[in-house]
């Protein structure tokens, strides 16, 4: 091995992750806004389109995870902790994941997203996407940290708010909708609704202890 690639291999490659990083913020916050588009297209047809545009947004940004993965493979020295690095990128993961499979479901069950309880959990988590960029895009040098706590605090809030929805809406959903059927289609969306929202907190818990470590 030659002194140059010694060197290489202890440099820290910080614009190689942060750059990996903010590209699957954008694709999280975008995503949000396309959920967002989903749940009011009322044309079934229409609703594909969008839908498609989330699930190519998804694929994206397996790619991108998968990157991320690798480069952590391939480097010696990280911006971050190792393991903060990969739960970061799984967090993120997990929100795209989430949000498609919401997006898919709805179609899949032909289920009319014109329902107070899609339209409540689509509003988080368009709120909690754009906060989740917000917070990953500050990492990169950790100067604004009041910019990432408070992104922080509202992305808890919104996961608080989901859970409360979620409820809620099953409590109706029960006392209200009589075709078992479609209470069991509706109640699942809710359910992978809620879980984007844990996500959304999983990924504020591991940026919370990068700036505990690193501030």
């Amino acid at each position: 091995m030659t002194f140059n690639n010694i060197i290489q291999l202890f440099t820290p490659k910080d614009k190689v992750f942060f750059s990996l990083f903010e590209q699957v913020a954008f694709n999280v916050a975008e995503m949000g806004k396309l959920l967002r588009e989903v749940v009011t297209e009322t044309d079934f047809d229409k609703r594909s389109v969008v839908i498609k545009k989330v699930e190519d947004l998804e694929h994206k940004n397996d790619d991108i995870t998968h990157e991320i993965f690798t480069q952590l493979g391939k480097n010696f020295i990280t911006p971050f902790d190792r393991e903060d690095i990969h739960y970061l990128a799984t967090a993120l993961d997990d929100i795209c994941d989430y949000i498609y499979t919401t997006a898919k479901k709805i179609n899949l069950y032909k289920v009319n997203p014109n329902d107070s309880g899609i339209q409540k959990m689509a509003d988080i988590i368009e709120l909690g996407a754009e906060s989740i960029k917000i917070a990953v895009l500050e990492l990169r040098n950790l100067k604004n940290m009041q910019n990432i706590t408070d992104a922080i605090i509202r992305v808890k809030s919104y996961e608080n708010q989901a859970d409360d929805i979620f409820d809620i809406c099953v409590e109706q959903l029960f006392e209200s909708e009589t075709d078992i059927k479609m209470l069991i289609k509706k109640r699942e969306i809710y359910k992978v609704m809620e879980i984007v929202t844990d996500k959304f907190e999983d990924a504020a818990n591991v940026m919370e202890s990068i700036v505990v470590k690193y501030a």
